[in-house]
C-alpha cells in the first residue's frame, strides 16, 4: 500500500497576522485608555470626536495604532471576501494577502495625500483634516468588526458567506453614521461650498470603492 499525502493548508500566517494586530490594540488601549473607552462608543457617541479633533490629530500614536489594526484587519478581510465571493474552489495563496495589504496602504495613502492636497490648494486645511480624522476614526472602528468576521472565518466558521455579508453589512453602517455625522456637522461649510463637495464625494470618495467593488467580481 503506497502512502497518501494529503496538501494540509495552514493557517499558522494568518494567526500571526491578527496576533499582531490584537498587538496594536493592546498597546492603544494601555497607553490611552481613557481615549480608548471614548473610541469604543463612537458610533453611539460622537464625543470621541470632539474630544480629539485637535492639533496633530492624524499623527496621534492612538490613531496610528488603530490604523494599523485597521490595515491588517481590512487586507486580512477582503482576502476572505475575494475568494469566498470567487468561490474558486481552491486556497488562495498566503501572498496575495501581501498583496491586498500593500495595495490597501497605498490606497489609504493616496487618498489622504490627495484629500490634503486639495485642502492645501483651496486653503481649507482645517477642515479638510477634520474630515479626514473623523472618516478614518468611523473606519478604524469599523476594523474591530473585520477583527472579529476575520476571526469567525479562519477559526468557527469557514468560508461563510453569512458572516462576510453581515460583517460588510455592519461596516458599511458603522461608516453610514460617520459620514451622517460629519455631514450633520459641517452642514453649513457643504452648503456654501457644494458644488465643490460633490466633486470631492464622486473623486475621492465614490470612486475608489466602485473600483475595489469591480476587483473583487474579476
Amino acid at each position: 500500500m503506497e502512502p497518501i499525502y494529503k496538501n494540509l493548508i495552514t493557517a499558522d500566517w494568518i494567526t500571526i497576522t491578527l496576533f499582531s494586530s490584537v498587538l496594536f490594540l493592546v498597546v492603544a488601549k494601555s497607553l490611552f485608555y481613557t481615549r480608548f473607552l471614548n473610541f469604543i462608543i463612537l458610533p453611539f457617541n460622537n464625543k470621541y470626536l470632539f474630544m480629539y479633533n485637535k492639533k496633530d490629530k492624524l499623527l496621534n500614536w492612538f490613531h496610528i495604532f488603530f490604523t494599523v489594526f485597521q490595515l491588517l484587519n481590512f487586507s486580512l478581510f477582503l482576502y476572505y471576501a475575494q475568494y469566498i465571493i470567487l468561490r474558486t474552489g481552491t486556497t488562495p495563496y498566503p501572498h496575495m494577502y501581501i498583496i491586498i495589504l500593500g495595495l490597501w496602504m497605498l490606497f489609504l495613502l493616496t487618498k489622504i495625500f490627495l484629500q490634503l492636497g486639495n485642502g492645501f490648494v483651496f486653503n481649507n486645511n482645517r477642515n479638510i483634516s477634520e474630515f479626514i480624522f473623523k472618516k478614518l476614526s468611523y473606519l478604524n472602528y469599523s476594523g474591530l468588526i473585520m477583527f472579529l468576521a476575520n476571526v469567525i472565518l479562519t477559526y468557527v466558521i469557514k468560508d461563510s458567506q453569512t458572516v462576510l455579508f453581515i460583517s460588510i453589512f455592519l461596516i458599511i453602517l458603522i461608516n453610514a453614521v460617520g459620514w451622517f455625522t460629519i455631514l450633520k456637522n459641517h452642514q453649513k461649510y457643504i452648503a456654501t461650498h457644494f458644488f465643490y463637495f460633490i466633486l470631492y464625494l464622486c473623486a475621492l470618495e465614490i470612486a475608489p470603492f466602485v473600483i475595489i467593488a469591480n476587483y473583487l467580481k474579476v
